[in-house]
């Protein structure tokens, strides 16, 4: 399924939710709309469903424009942040509606079917309970089934795991991807967190304030966000940045070093440098450039240590491997490679990305 949006744009009285944008979405692949909380991704994936007509603007499947019609008229499947489901049927007859629905299944084969989905999202024990027997996480898991079942074209899901507890959304992250990698659906998946675009892969759409910023594959976005403000949405923990100016043999960093960075030619005199926590280590490798400081915090998550250091260049966040440990107040020195670095000009757009950097 092609589904091709042309200047969409939505207005509710004297609000924008959204502003005028084109968008394709890859067909039968994921795409993930990434931003903050009220950055438009729901009013996005409304238009897209049918749900709401836009301010302006064409919505087109398949080359046809499906702009007026109503939802009821597409084959759409939604699971949104907070589930629905019908109470007084069971769980396997909530996942099996749609099947019946559509019809050309026998019994047997929508059971299999219901079963199977049920296996794959952790939910077989509880077939034949009602969805008000069940918690939240289990509740979202049936509305996750019942729309993998309808198998529709345009599958659109707006945040489905947020409700969930940490372990269970990474089991089913990964569910997810299997499953949307075996179907022929086009996949829209909402999110806030950068990690969860960048689990789920495909392609990512970045949006910010009802504006679409930068919409291309996962790793390409990741890599060369073309402005500051994509660099800042997806980036977790925040992208550390540097004010610099543009050098003789490269880029001077305010009350830092030199860092020796190839420029366009019509570069402009300010400059921002971005360096994603990632990048910043406490063993120098070669040619890499040393970052003095101290340590005001450092905080345990998980696999990785997060420390936040003072220096002269200013507060950085240096994401390490492994658990370190670290006075407050002691000091520090942070490494950085100059091919690790983004580079930004006055206006905040991309003029160097990072170089691929192995080991």
């Amino acid at each position: 399924m092609q589904l091709v949006l042309e200047q969409i744009s939505k207005k509710v009285g004297a609000s924008t939710h959204l502003y005028p944008l084109d968008l394709a979405l890859k067909p039968n692949a994921v795409t993930v709309l990434l931003g903050a909380t009220q950055a438009g991704k729901t009013s996005l994936m409304r238009v897209m469903a049918g749900l709401d007509k836009p301010t302006q603007g064409a919505v087109r499947v398949d080359g046809a424009d499906v702009t007026g019609m109503p939802v009821r008229e597409r084959n759409v499947a939604m699971v949104y942040q907070q589930f629905i489901n019908y109470p007084s049927l069971t769980v396997a007859d909530n996942i099996a509606s749609p099947l019946r629905l559509r019809g050309g299944m026998d019994k047997t084969a929508i059971g299999a079917r219901v079963v199977e989905l049920a296996k794959k999202l952790h939910i077989e024990p509880f077939l034949a309970r009602l969805p008000a027997e069940l918690s939240g996480g289990q509740q979202q898991r049936v509305a996750l089934a019942r729309a993998l079942a309808k198998n529709a074209p345009l599958m659109l899901l707006d945040e489905p795991l947020v409700n969930l507890d940490y372990k269970l959304r990474e089991e089913l992250r990964e569910e997810l991807t299997q499953l949307f990698a075996a179907g022929e659906s086009t996949v829209v998946y909402a999110t806030t967190e950068p990690g969860e675009a960048l689990l789920l892969g495909g392609y990512t759409a970045v949006m910010d304030a009802g504006e679409l910023l930068q919409y291309g594959p996962t790793a390409e976005v990741f890599h060369a966000p073309k402005s500051l403000r994509v660099a800042r949405a997806f980036s977790d923990p925040p992208m550390n940045l540097i004010a610099a100016e543009a050098a003789t043999l490269g880029v001077q960093l305010n009350a830092g070093p030199s860092l020796h960075i190839p420029l366009p030619s019509a570069a402009s005199k300010a400059l921002t440098i971005g360096v994603r926590a990632s990048a910043l280590g406490i063993r120098p490798r070669p040619g890499d450039v040393a970052l003095p400081g101290v340590v005001e915090l450092a905080e345990i998550s998980g696999s990785d240590t997060f420390v936040h250091a003072e220096t002269p260049v200013g507060e950085l966040v240096a994401q390490l491997t492994g658990v370190h440990r670290f006075a407050l107040g002691e000091a520090i020195t942070l490494y950085l490679h100059p091919a690790q670095v983004h580079v930004f000009d006055s206006a905040g757009a991309l003029l160097v990305a990072p170089q691929r950097r192995n080991g």
